[in-house]
């Protein structure tokens, strides 16, 4: 194959960790990626406009763009105990978050949807980059924020206190483990290309489990001043089994988080399959 496939994911360590082999030319059958890293919102706006080939997204993204895209089996971040949470400068309980304002990394994030199915109620909603939001929440410009990535670990040093974990309420109200964000193949690059693709991903996941020193540098590049054992803990966190395949009970928790959407009113309902089969 001569031409580029375009390619999207975020400067987060979980996803170059996932990708160095794949656009470094270490899988031999991978066709030829020209990547492009985004943060999550930009990654699912860009593909709601069908910009990128292959991407990665916000399961939340994934409601309103299977028509025209897929899910692969490889490279998502699916797991328990890795949620969203909900922080402020005050302790407060969960219910004491009505009326508050609160700022979301994106509006078709995982933790957006995750927070409206919480409580639909809660929508003084303001949308901030990601890497904002704690800054937000400590200056007062907001009164809660919901935090994803790597915030989870650096939210103290802010001196936030933490609301809730959503991860752990979507856990104990479904018993599934939380589905986060996955890679989608556009559908109209035909089912062979698709299943090459899925497969030289897994490949490529499965190389830097077996060479994490020579990954290293390629993820320390773009995870900018986050501290080394920070950058450890994200990887460790987010690449887990179900990044090499979600598995049935990982494909019954994207199912039901989609389905949920869909009862609530806010994603579109869709009859075509997750996977291009």
């Amino acid at each position: 194959m001569t031409s580029r496939v375009s390619l999207g994911y975020s400067p987060c360590p979980n996803d170059t960790f996932i990708f160095y082999a794949l656009v470094h030319g270490k899988i031999p059958e991978a066709p030829v990626f020209e990547e492009m890293l985004e943060d999550i919102a930009t990654l699912n706006a860009l593909a709601l406009k069908g910009k990128l080939a292959i991407a990665k997204i916000s399961f939340y993204a994934l409601a309103h763009l299977r028509q025209r895209y897929c899910l692969l089996h490889a490279g998502g971040a699916l797991g328990r105990g890795c949620g969203p949470l909900v922080v402020a400068r005050a302790r407060l309980a969960p219910g004491e978050l009505s009326g508050k304002k609160i700022a979301i990394p994106g509006k078709l994030t995982t933790a957006a949807l995750l927070l409206r199915l919480f409580d639909p109620g809660l929508d003084d909603l303001v949308i901030l980059p990601f890497d904002r939001i704690m800054a937000a929440v400590q200056q007062g410009q907001v009164d809660a924020g919901v935090i994803i990535h790597e915030s989870r670990f650096t939210y103290p040093h802010y001196g936030l206190h933490e609301v809730m974990d959503l991860g752990v309420w979507w856990e104990e109200a479904t018993g599934h483990p939380i589905p986060l964000g996955g890679i989608l193949a556009r559908r109209d690059l035909g089912r062979e290309l698709i299943g090459r693709i899925d497969q030289v991903l897994r490949a490529s996941v499965e190389y830097a489990h077996a060479h994490p020193n020579e990954v290293r540098d390629y993820v320390r590049a773009h995870a900018q001043e986050m501290d080394e054992q920070v950058m450890q803990a994200h990887i460790d966190l987010y690449v887990n089994r179900h990044t090499l395949d979600y598995g049935e009970d990982g494909e019954a928790a994207i199912a039901d988080l989609l389905q949920r959407a869909e009862r609530a009113g806010i994603a579109p309902i869709s009859e075509l399959p997750l996977f291009a089969g």
